[in-house]
């Protein structure tokens, strides 16, 4: 006889075994792999998301910011209503003499669109856009969708926060008696308001996103 001892292979129990093992291993590196994707996309929609954001809310504060005055329009410059918001802003364009613009944030079937009118020249323009809706001669620009409302209030120095535009009215009228006083006759007329919040909610937001600006600064 050889005295070597006879090749041993695996039996059936011990491939099964490994088999086994070899499956769990898999089946764990899969659920990792797929946390790791799944978590790459929540990130990247998160990205997407703030971009947007960030792109709506500098819109509204440069507009804030460059709010008409109420005597430059004859009525509040910053309009807030459950239809959307509306500035009156100066538009400033290189060669060109200062104009008045209106602009309107609304939102429909989920998705906010900034509306603008042309430049307008003169009060009659003005109150025309104001008093009229947006038509063919106004640009529209989509902002961003899956919103469900827009909602805004405004801050009035004696009343402070408030969706009411009625304590705008009586912010400007309070305003302009003070012109009759003599010791404020030749100072400017404040603004009636001077600062704007703005809030938006979606169904991917667990709370409205918020955000304040200041008017005319």
């Amino acid at each position: 006889m050889n005295g070597r001892p006879a090749a041993r292979g695996f039996t059936l129990i011990e491939l099964l075994v490994a088999i086994a093992i070899l499956a769990v291993i898999a089946v764990l590196s899969w659920r990792g792999l797929d946390q790791i994707v799944r978590g790459r996309e929540t990130i990247t929609r998160a990205m997407e998301d703030e971009r947007v954001f960030a792109q709506l809310f500098d819109q509204m504060r440069i507009d804030a910011r460059q709010a008409a005055t109420e005597d430059e329009v004859g009525q509040p410059s910053v309009s807030v209503a459950t239809s959307g918001l509306q500035i009156v802003r100066e538009l400033m364009a290189p060669g060109a003499a200062p104009r008045l613009q209106v602009v309107r944030y609304r939102v429909s079937e989920g998705r906010v669109t900034r509306y603008a009118s042309p430049p307008l020249r003169n009060l009659g323009e003005v109150r025309r856009a104001l008093s009229g809706d947006e038509n063919s001669n106004w640009s529209a620009v989509p902002l961003m969708s899956g919103v469900g409302v827009i909602t805004a209030r405004v801050y009035v120095p004696k009343a402070g926060w408030t969706t009411q535009m009625r304590d705008v009215q009586s912010a400007m009228t309070d305003n302009l008696n003070n012109l009759k006083v003599p010791q404020l006759g030749n100072a400017p007329i404040p603004r009636a308001v001077t600062g704007l919040e703005v809030s938006i909610g979606a169904a991917s937001l667990k709370r409205p996103v918020t955000r304040v600006f200041l008017v005319g600064e």
